[in-house]
């Protein structure tokens, strides 16, 4: 899973574009095996996120910071095998405990911002689980508009807190 990470990194091409934006939306949702609390805990403590919300092999981690709070930031960034340089910066809106996360980031190749996004996770009991919702807004900007590979690249990290939760 990891490596398909890994090719969605490799896909984007770091070239300079016309300044353009181009938005795009998804709507994911899983259901996990854990309760509401163990899901929002896996998204907002830092050794938690880290156990899933990386970029698996052909990925260095250089910088990792998280402060999951109103006002409070997140920050990933890494280089890939191929030395392109991906970073995530994010700052949180909104936490209702065990209910809802919103938050914006920014997601830059190297120093080339390529989008920036609202996105909203929703936590929902579902028997001894959680039916979890995330749904992101997007702007892509200057020639990088594929929203396919931000939403299929989700779909992996969503699918990697699945299994971290199973541990």
């Amino acid at each position: 899973m990891m490596e398909e990470i890994n090719e969605c990194a490799h896909a984007v091409a770091p070239v300079v574009a016309a300044r353009s934006v181009v938005h795009g939306s998804f709507r994911l949702e899983r259901r996990y095996p854990a309760p509401p609390e163990r899901v929002f805990q896996a998204l907002t403590d830092p050794e938690a996120k880290a156990a899933w919300f990386t970029g698996g092999a052909g990925y260095t981690l250089l910088e990792r910071a998280m402060d999951a709070r109103p006002g409070g930031r997140e920050r990933l960034k890494g280089r890939w095998d191929t030395g392109l340089v991906s970073t995530f910066d994010a700052v949180y809106f909104d936490l209702v405990p065990n209910e809802r996360i919103v938050f914006t980031y920014e997601m830059h190749l190297d120093e080339r911002k390529i989008s920036v996004s609202l996105a909203t996770f929703e936590f929902k009991p579902d028997g001894n689980g959680t039916h979890l919702v995330l749904t992101e807004n997007g702007a892509f900007l200057d020639g990088y508009d594929d929203a396919g590979s931000r939403e299929r690249g989700t779909n992996l990290l969503l699918d990697a807190l699945g299994k971290s939760l199973q541990q």
